[in-house]
């Protein structure tokens, strides 16, 4: 008698109302979850964007350091994340189906399994909107774009042809077009060739008034200048998005773990 109760315990309840085959998925709570999760996540990047450029200044030397503020971003997106996500997963998780012939287990992954849910549809609803955005900002001027990105390679173009005599006109106007060019394929090759470098040096020469061995210095300092540049571009963005995967790996935990939080709370409500 005893180990039947025990087994009748351990068990799954056989259903009643149809709850086993029933959908494992509560789409209303997930998509109402997801959607809140979304919308606190962009209050809240609103929110520490205003503190962070509250910090920030255009002048040197005044206000929080590059380092400072980089810092406190990834602490705000990581809570940002955390925050929004619990929030949208606990809302599934007391929103959703009650399954009453379900096994306590089985309660338990399909929580879980729907928190995970508002994570990913809020994932994508945020970034749409931020895609959609930051489109429609920039696609009614596509020169500024193509403008902003050729900027730095622009800058140590310039930087060649400095000269302690400056002179208001260029006698060739294909001369900086043609040594961008040349400064871009340099820049990406791990080698130069020889032949490119000594012909942008001659080129530096007859126009700074430099020395050939001068300008061939020049030359290889600015590419080596460069080529550091895009180096700690590259290192930023990937050490940037390594902190959004983790920010998004704790959004996809607390999510979750709250939509079980949530569901427990939902099912030991007495119905009214």
């Amino acid at each position: 008698m005893h180990a039947a109760s025990i087994e009748n315990v351990n068990s799954p309840v056989l259903p009643e109302g149809g709850d086993v085959y029933s959908s494992g998925v509560s789409w209303g709570a997930v998509i109402g979850g997801a959607f809140v999760a979304a919308a606190l996540s962009l209050i809240l990047l609103a929110l520490g964007a205003g503190f962070g450029l509250s910090a920030v200044s255009p002048w040197s030397n005044v206000g929080a350091s590059a380092g400072a503020i980089g810092t406190a971003a990834i602490v705000w997106l990581i809570l940002t994340e955390a925050i929004a996500s619990a929030m949208g997963g606990y809302l599934a998780g007391r929103l959703r189906t009650r399954w009453r012939s379900i096994h306590t287990d089985e309660v338990h992954f399909r929580d879980t399994a729907n928190g995970f849910l508002v994570w990913a549809v809020a994932v994508v609803v945020t970034v749409a909107f931020l895609a959609s955005g930051a489109v429609s900002m920039v696609g009614g001027a596509p020169g500024d774009v193509a403008a902003t990105a050729n900027s730095t390679e622009g800058y140590f173009v310039d930087r060649l042809f400095r000269s302690d005599h400056p002179t208001t006109s260029d006698g060739d106007p294909m001369l900086r077009p043609e040594a961008a060019r040349i400064f871009e394929n340099a820049v990406l090759e791990d080698q130069s060739a020889p032949g490119d470098s000594a012909y942008l040096a001659q080129l530096v020469s007859a126009k700074t008034g430099l020395t050939l061995a001068d300008a061939q210095r020049r030359v290889a300092d600015t590419i080596a200048a460069a080529r550091q540049s895009e180096d700690d571009a590259r290192k930023a963005t990937a050490h940037a998005l390594l902190w959004i995967f983790i920010a998004l790996l704790i959004g996809a935990f607390c999510a979750s773990f709250a939509a079980t939080i949530g569901g427990r709370q939902r099912d030991h409500v007495p119905a009214v």
